[in-house]
């Protein structure tokens, strides 16, 4: 796979993506049917493509030429040393292939000024804290509502760069 910027008609993939990915990662933990609430909204068609707008903002996929295996979505704050990480999802017949690996490394490529990578983590999805782990996170805080919209309890992880 190939990590390259996503574009409008990666969309309907990217949501296929995402829907699959969530709810092997969040039905044990929140039920099937709020994650099936959960991606109906974050993960629409509308909310990608307002996604994919951003301003200084990296969307990234990672692509075989037949499917894609994983997405990334980071963006600057109002301070262009800190970077948020958003999302990185990579589908569960595709990871441990270091897909994963390269969408993070490609996001710390897009954003030359950055001196600090952040992202909030379910607390329960150990699988991902010891991916961010292993690629330098250390836990830096808690949040009561993860993505400032959820309500969720979350660890924020951070990563020092350069």
């Amino acid at each position: 796979m190939f990590v390259r910027t996503a574009s409008e008609r990666d969309l309907v993939a990217i949501r296929a993506l995402l829907v699959e990915t969530w709810h092997a990662t969040y039905d044990a933990i929140y039920g099937a049917e709020h994650v099936t609430v959960i991606t109906d909204d974050w993960h629409s068609l509308a909310s990608l493509k307002a996604q994919l707008a951003r301003p200084n903002s990296e969307f990234l996929v990672a692509d075989d030429g037949k499917r894609l295996g994983g997405m990334a979505l980071a963006a600057a704050t109002a301070d262009p040393k800190i970077v948020l990480l958003n999302q990185l999802y990579v589908s569960p017949d595709c990871q441990r292939q270091r897909i994963g690996q390269a969408l993070l490394d490609e996001v710390e490529a897009s954003f030359p000024e950055m001196r600090t990578l952040r992202l909030e983590v379910e607390q329960a999805n150990a699988v991902a804290i010891a991916f961010y782990e292993a690629n330098g996170f250390r836990t830096a805080g808690r949040t009561a509502d993860c993505g400032g919209s959820s309500g969720w309890p979350a660890l924020i992880l951070e990563k020092r760069l350069g």
